[in-house]
């Protein structure tokens, strides 16, 4: 039997790497300098005339934010995932009205949610989340009345989350993300038919749930095929359905494209045969060489190739008015850590709900910085005054700011812009600077 001295000595060892660990996976601050619309201001680039206010952070109580949504002037809901365990999630309330300045005043409506992460408003006014396996809602009061709609939903494999949107006609989409990156089983092997699309169940697909006048579920059923993982929904007035694919994970940094995807009844979008390259093309994905074919026939191609692995977690589209930077486009939001992402992009939006037009990098646009010279044998590096690289106004600054990590945004009824960051755990607003 070991000796008491021992387990301590073993105990606080594991009290020293686990208190490690903690220091390691706390964010980065960012450092506040002056003001922006009575809060903090920090060191991301915006609109000209506009600047970014940090609202609330860890210190407030944040620990994953991937969602907001004004539910009334001054009060904002938040979907807080807490981790990716299950059963750690929250639905928070962030209070803004009345005292500009003031920090935000955060409040927890609901917890020990499962891995919480859609939250849209619906027609019937109700507020309504989506957990990793179910979608509810409730009023917008105090307590929450949970109202079960969708119960069962898979919620195991790579791709749980629950993306909701709704249409024009009161219908609800929702993301079933595939269980696996590219239709791998245990042994790695890839099926010539991907059993995660067969059945009167499949994966890797948007549902469309309709619902009776009195809120009822009338049917839900799949809508549109062959998409990995649509974190990125959106459903227009026009009836434009557009999805966000965060493709397949490749180990080139350049490939494959992410892709932005028209959704149509009964389309099928080629996951896992078929990947985009960076001129929008469909070619076949790595390990179906051979075995499977991308032609128009068969999948609907992209509308647009974006950058690879800028993971995109949300689209969205402001009205039109007030006016501001973003009203009447189509917005991004990349999460992904490489050179491209991190920021939150936007295109005009045409009549008909498409984009055109080239991408404006709203949020954390290129920015010039020097670059380190080469340093002199035995000497230290100088900044060369000439040599500057184009880089994103939200890569990490040590004693300034951390690499941005955007993961959902809203506008408010001002025309303001709100983000929330997961891995910084922050929400930030982007608001005229006078």
């Amino acid at each position: 039997m070991q000796n008491k001295p021992v387990l301590l000595g073993r105990a606080l060892c594991l009290l020293a790497v686990w208190g490690a660990q903690s220091a390691m996976a706390a964010p980065a601050a960012y450092v506040p300098s002056g003001q922006c619309a009575g809060y903090p201001r920090v060191a991301i680039t915006a609109p000209k005339g506009w600047c970014v206010g940090l609202v609330a952070d860890a210190r407030d109580g944040l620990r994953m934010p991937r969602r907001l949504l004004e539910v009334a002037p001054g009060r904002f809901w938040i979907t807080d995932m807490g981790n990716w365990e299950p059963r750690r999630g929250r639905l928070l309330e962030l209070q803004t009205a009345g005292q500009p300045g003031s920090p935000g005043r955060v409040s927890v409506l609901a917890e020990g949610l499962d891995r919480p992460h859609g939250l849209a408003k619906g027609p019937d006014g109700r507020i309504y989340i989506g957990e990793a396996g179910s979608v509810w809602r409730t009023p917008v009061a105090k307590p929450v009345q949970r109202d079960n709609l969708l119960m069962g939903l898979p919620d195991q494999g790579a791709h749980p989350l629950k993306e909701i949107v709704f249409g024009p006609e009161g219908q609800l989409y929702v993301n079933m993300g595939s269980a696996t990156d590219a239709c791998r089983d245990d042994k790695g092997q890839q099926p010539d038919t991907c059993p995660e699309l067969g059945g009167d169940k499949p994966r890797a697909a948007v549902y469309e749930a309709r619902l009776t006048p009195s809120g009822g579920l009338q049917s839900f059923k799949p809508f549109a095929l062959g998409l990995r993982n649509s974190l990125g929904l959106l459903a227009l007035p026009t009836g434009a359905v557009w999805q966000a694919e965060n493709s397949v994970d490749y180990n080139d940094p350049k490939a494959p494209a992410e892709e932005l995807n028209l959704l149509q009844a009964g389309s099928h979008h080629g996951w896992p045969y078929c990947v985009t390259d960076a001129k929008g093309r469909s070619v076949v994905a790595k390990g179906y060489e051979g075995r499977a074919r991308c032609e128009a026939a068969l999948y609907k191609a992209p509308a647009m190739a974006w950058p690879a692995h800028v993971a995109p977690l949300q689209l969205l589209a402001p009205p039109a008015t007030p006016a501001s930077p973003w009203a009447g486009k189509l917005l991004a939001v990349w999460h992904g850590y490489r050179a491209e992402g991190h920021r939150i992009v936007a295109w005009r939006l045409d009549a008909k709900g498409h984009p055109q037009g080239a991408r404006e990098d709203l949020l954390g646009a290129p920015e010039g910085r020097p670059l380190p010279d080469p340093a002199p044998q035995g000497g230290a590096r100088k900044l060369g005054a000439d040599r500057r690289v184009l880089n994103s106004g939200w890569d990490e600054q040590p004693g300034l700011r951390p690499r941005g990590t955007p993961a959902g945004a809203t506008v408010d009824s001002q025309g303001r812009l709100w983000v929330v960051e997961d891995r910084n755990r922050t929400v930030l607003v982007v608001a005229p600077e006078n």
